[in-house]
């Protein structure tokens, strides 16, 4: 018996209600489709398919089995595909999701450089600050900062940013240095829109919350930047997005022996046993850019 024409037969037959929708599926006839699922239930033992004038259905054997079935032939293929594309360049379209300042500020740009090397690739970039779950709507790769991780997902760490205190040089000198975090409190503090109020900071002593009361919020982190940057108050923002403003001094730190919580950075995409060529290249392009991203916490030795 040939195998894997026997597991085809079975999945088609299920997926497609008949063994004749399964025949010409596979370009071939009923009866031979008929054969195989016959001789795949004696090389098993059991009854895979009931069969009626109405139509086929699954046994409780045959549910568990043609799960497994269908996974296999899934793999079957990825793995012919992935041979057949290493001869090859990658080619075919390619939808990425990602933070939109990320996006904005660095995808973009990148998205460039990807597409002149890899000629064959199309790339569709979706920037939303909500998170996309690549499953649910064709999303290929996640570029995710910070939130839960999907347990369905592999996550591929990128590296951590540590998120510090900033202000505009003409702020602080209008309104003062803070010294200390309860400093903070006579100051305006700018935040992202989903936060909650209070500033977790991470210090010499350990943790403190200041009790913070933001009169400005902004669901955007670019607008939130621009607001820092025009002078409008102090932010904790993650040092990716700052340290070249830090080292041109359009920004200085404040508080600078206090940072907030880290940012982590992950790729997610789909668990299978072989990634699709032009996958695989996309994810070793993005992890090698966004580790080169200033201001990366150190790896602890």
């Amino acid at each position: 018996m040939d195998t894997l024409r026997a597991l085809a037969a079975l999945v088609h037959s299920v997926e497609l209600g008949s063994l004749s929708g399964a025949a010409r599926a596979m370009h071939t006839t009923q009866p031979t489709v008929s054969k195989l699922v016959d001789a795949l239930e004696q090389s098993l033992g059991v009854r895979l398919l009931r069969r009626s004038p109405t139509g086929l259905s699954l046994t409780e054997e045959g549910r568990r089995f043609h799960e497994h079935a269908r996974r296999m032939l899934e793999a079957h293929g990825e793995a012919v595909a992935d041979v057949r594309q290493r001869s090859t360049q990658p080619r075919g379209l390619l939808r990425v999701s990602a933070p939109v300042a990320l996006g904005q500020c660095r995808l973009n740009a990148w998205a460039g450089e990807f597409l002149a090397t890899y000629p064959d690739i199309a790339l569709e970039l979706v920037l939303d600050d909500r998170f996309i779950h690549p499953l649910e709507e064709r999303i290929d790769v996640s570029l995710r900062l910070g939130g839960p991780l999907p347990p369905d997902l592999v996550a591929r760490h990128l590296g951590t940013w540590p998120r510090v205190l900033v202000a505009a040089p003409a702020y602080l000198a209008a309104r003062g240095k803070p010294r200390q975090p309860e400093d903070l409190l006579a100051h305006d503090y700018l935040r992202y829109a989903a936060g909650d109020d209070g500033v977790l900071l991470q210090g010499p002593a350990g943790h403190v919350n200041v009790p913070e009361h933001s009169r400005y919020r902004v669901n955007k982190a670019e607008a939130l930047l621009d607001s820092v940057l025009a002078g409008a108050g102090i932010s904790l923002q993650p040092t990716w997005m700052v340290a070249q403003l830090l080292a041109e001094g359009r920004l200085a730190r404040v508080l600078p022996r206090y940072s907030g919580p880290a940012q982590q950075a992950h790729l997610l995409y789909a668990a299978r046993p072989y990634l699709p060529q032009r996958v695989r290249v996309l994810v070793d392009f993005l992890s090698e850019r966004v580790a080169l991203l200033p201001g990366k916490a150190k790896s602890a030795p």
